[in-house]
C-alpha cells in the first residue's frame, strides 16, 4: 500500500526526543514502558518509508528560502529504510538502558541523519547536517568516561569544521547561482564552491587523511551508542556524495586508497572497537570509490555496499559492545576463552565477521562483489584490484585475527568475571544476524530497491566463478594469517595514523601561540617589578602620609576637642545650687550686655 502523505521519520525521532525528559520516573524505570516508547520512532519512521509514494514533500518558508524537507525518491529511500531498520535493531540492543541522555542524543542523530537524506536543498542538508553532529558528539559522552570527553571534544571540533566547509560551499554557491539547489555536478564544469562542499562531505565520510576522528571517537562511545554511530555519519555521507558527486575521479581513488589503508591499521591494533572503526574507513572506501567511477554498476554496489555494511557493521559493534558490557574490556591482549562464556556473542560475532569478509551465503558477497566487477568491467583494474587486497586484510583482522584473540586465544575459558547480558541485546544481535543471512541467500531482497537502472546484463552473484574466487580469496587470507601470526599478535599500544600530525600541529599551534604570550607576560613582569611595583610602593607612601596628616588629623582632632569639651563640661557640673545660679546670672547679664551693645 502506498501513500501521498509522508510521515518525515525525523519528526518521529524529535518529538521522542523532547517526550522523553518529561517521562514521570516511575513509568521510566519500567524497562517494557521505556522500550516500546523508544521503539515508536523507528517504527513511525519503517511505516513511512515503505508506504510513501516518490515525489516532493513537506517545503517550508524559511528566511525567504522554500526549504523541501521531503524528496523521496529511489535513492532516498533505500538509506532511508536501512536506517530505519538498523534504528529499530539499536533500540531493541539498548532498551535496557536507563540513562535519559541516551534516548534523547541517539535520537537527535538518527533524526538528524533522516533529515540529511530526505533533504531536498542544500540548506537543509546543512541544519540536519549539523543536528546529527550534536547529537553524535553526546552519544560519546554517554560513555562517562574522561577518554570519551576527550574525544568527544575533538570528534565534535572535525566535525565544526567540515561544517564550516560545507557551509562555505553552499553560501558561495548561492550568491554565485541564486539557489541551494541539491542536484549532480559535473566534475568538468566544478566551481570553487562544489569543492568545498565536497570536502565537507568528505570529512563525514572520513575520506583519507580526514578520517582521523572515527577510530578516536567510535571506540570510546558508549556501547549502544556506537551501534548508531556506525550506521549513520559515515553512511549520510555516502549518500549525498552519491546524490551530488557522482563520477568525480577523485573519489574513485581516493576511496580505494580509503580501502587498503583502513584494514593496514586494522590488522596491527588491539582494541576491538578501534579494529572495527578503521574498517569503517575501509568499508566506506568501497562506497566512495564505487560513487567515484560512476556507471550504474558500481553506484548501485556502493548503495547496496552501503546496505549491508550498516548491518553487519552494526552486528560487529553489538557483539564487540556486548564483550566490553561484559568483561569491562575490549582490548584483545586481555581477552580470549570468550567462547565457552559467550557463545551466542561469538555465533552472531561471526555471522558479521563473514558477512564483512564476503563469504558466499552473507549479504557482504552479494553488495562487496558488486562495486569490484564493476570498476572491472569499467576498466579500472588498478582500483579492482586495490579493493581485492583490502578484502584480503577484512577476513584477515574481522574474521580471523579479532575472533581468535577474542573468543579463544590459546585460552581454555576466561577466567575474569563476566557480567550476563540483557535478553534484549541478544535479540538485537539475533535481528541482525538473520537479516545478514536472508540478504545473501535471497539478493533480490536488497536488489529490488537499487536506485540505477541497468542496461544490458545485470549484476548476477550466484555465478560458479564468483563463488570460487571468494571462496579462493577468503583461503588466502586464512594463509596469510597463519604466516604473519606473529606479526599481527594484539600488543597493548596506541597506533596513531595521521592523526599524530594532527597532534602534531597541535603541539606547533600551542607553543607558537604560547611561546610570544609568554616572552610577553615576561616583559611586563619585569616591567612590573622595576616601574609599575615602585608606583605603587610610592603610591602606598602618599596615602599613607594623607591617612595620618588629613584622615588621621581630622578625625582625630575631632574626637580630642569633643573629649576636651566633655571634660571642660564634667568640671563644670559641681551639683552646687548656688553655683549654677552663679552660673545662670553670668550668662544672663552676659546677654544682656551683647544685646544692649548690638542694640
Amino acid at each position: 500500500m502506498e501513500t501521498s502523505v509522508f510521515y518525515h521519520p525525523s519528526m518521529a525521532f524529535l518529538a521522542l526526543a523532547l517526550l522523553v525528559p518529561f517521562v514521570p520516573a516511575a513509568l521510566w524505570k519500567n524497562k517494557a514502558f521505556r522500550g516500546g516508547l523508544a521503539l515508536l520512532a523507528p517504527l513511525i519512521a519503517l511505516y513511512s518509508i515503505f508506504t510513501v509514494t516518490p515525489g516532493m514533500y513537506g517545503a517550508l518558508e524559511y528566511l525567504d528560502q522554500t526549504l523541501v524537507l521531503g524528496r523521496v525518491d529511489k535513492l532516498s529511500i533505500v538509506f532511508g529504510q536501512v536506517f530505519a531498520v538498523i534504528a529499530f535493531i539499536g533500540c531493541i540492543y539498548g532498551m535496557h538502558v536507563e540513562d535519559r541522555g541516551h534516548y534523547v542524543a541517539g535520537s537527535l542523530y538518527v533524526a538528524g541523519g533522516f533529515g540529511c537524506v530526505f533533504a531536498g536543498d542544500l540548506l537543509t542538508v546543512f541544519l540536519f547536517w549539523e543536528l546529527m553532529s550534536i547529537g553524535s558528539t553526546f552519544l560519546i559522552w554517554q560513555a562517562r568516561t574522561k577518554e570519551s570527553v576527550g574525544a568527544g571534544f575533538r570528534y565534535f571540533l572535525y566535525h565544526t569544521v567540515g561544517g564550516l566547509f560545507l557551509l562555505a560551499g553552499l553560501l558561495l554557491k548561492y550568491k554565485a547561482t541564486g539557489s541551494f539547489a541539491f542536484v549532480g555536478v559535473n566534475p568538468a564544469e566544478a566551481h570553487l564552491y562544489d569543492w568545498l562542499i565536497l570536502i565537507g562531505f568528505c570529512v563525514n565520510a572520513a575520506v583519507v587523511p580526514l578520517h582521523a576522528w572515527l577510530p578516536d571517537a567510535y571506540p570510546r562511545a558508549s556501547v549502544c551508542g556506537a551501534v548508531y554511530m556506525c550506521a549513520f555519519t559515515t553512511k549520510t555521507a555516502v549518500y549525498v556524495l552519491a546524490r551530488g558527486f557522482a563520477g568525480w575521479e577523485v573519489l574513485a581513488v581516493a576511496g580505494t586508497c580509503m580501502a587498503v589503508f583502513g584494514v593496514l591499521y586494522a590488522c596491527i591494533e588491539n582494541n576491538a572497537r578501534r579494529i572495527l572503526s578503521y574498517h569503517i574507513v575501509s568499508q566506506v572506501g568501497y562506497m566512495v570509490a564505487g560513487i567515484g567511477i560512476g556507471t550504474a554498476m558500481t553506484l548501485n554496489g556502493a548503495v547496496a555496499h552501503a546496505y549491508a555494511h550498516i548491518l553487519y557493521k552494526g552486528l560487529l559493534f553489538m557483539g564487540t559492545g556486548a564483550i566490553l558490557y561484559s568483561v569491562g574490556t575490549a582490548k584483545l591482549d586481555k581477552l580470549g576463552g570468550l567462547a565457552y562464556r559467550l557463545p551466542w556473542v561469538m555465533v552472531w560475532y561471526m555471522v558479521a565477521a563473514l558477512s564483512i569478509s564476503g563469504m558466499p551465503l552473507f549479504n557482504g558477497f552479494i553488495s562487496k562483489t558488486m562495486t569490484i566487477a564493476g570498476a572491472a568491467e569499467a576498466h579500472r583494474t588498478i582500483l579492482a584490484l586495490g579493493m581485492e587486497v583490502a578484502a584480503v586484510g577484512t577476513f584477515i583482522s574481522v574474521g580471523i585475527k579479532l575472533p581468535y584473540f577474542a573468543f579463544w586465544g590459546g585460552k581454555k575459558e576466561y577466567t575474569g568475571e563476566v557480567k550476563p547480558l540483557p535478553v534484549n541485546m541478544y535479540v538485537g544481535m539475533a535481528l541482525c544476524g538473520l537479516l545478514c543471512i536472508a540478504q545473501g541467500v535471497y539478493p533480490h531482497m536488497l536488489y529490488q530497491y537499487l536506485p540505477m537502472e541497468i542496461e544490458g546484463h545485470h549484476f548476477v552473484p550466484w555465478t560458479i566463478d564468483k563463488v570460487i574466487n571468494a571462496g579462493l580469496l577468503l583461503g588466502f587470507s586464512g594463509l596469510a594469517f597463519y604466516l604473519t601470526r606473529e606479526i599481527i599478535t594484539p600488543h597493548a599500544k596506541l597506533n596513531l595514523d595521521f592523526d599524530w600530525f594532527y597532534r602534531l600541529i597541535g603541539r606547533v599551534t600551542m607553543r607558537a601561540i604560547c611561546w610570544p604570550v609568554s616572552k610577553v607576560d615576561d616583559v611586563w613582569t619585569e616591567v612590573y617589578r622595576t616601574v609599575g611595583l615602585r608606583a605603587l610602593l610610592g603610591m602606598g607612601d602618599g596615602t599613607s602620609w594623607f591617612d595620618k596628616k588629613g584622615i588621621d588629623t581630622v578625625v582625630d582632632g575631632s574626637a580630642y576637642t569633643v573629649r576636651n569639651i566633655g571634660r571642660l563640661g564634667a568640671k563644670a557640673q559641681t551639683a552646687n545650687l548656688q553655683d549654677y545660679l552663679a552660673l545662670a546670672a553670668v550668662l544672663g547679664l552676659g546677654i544682656f550686655a551683647l544685646v544692649w551693645y548690638f542694640g
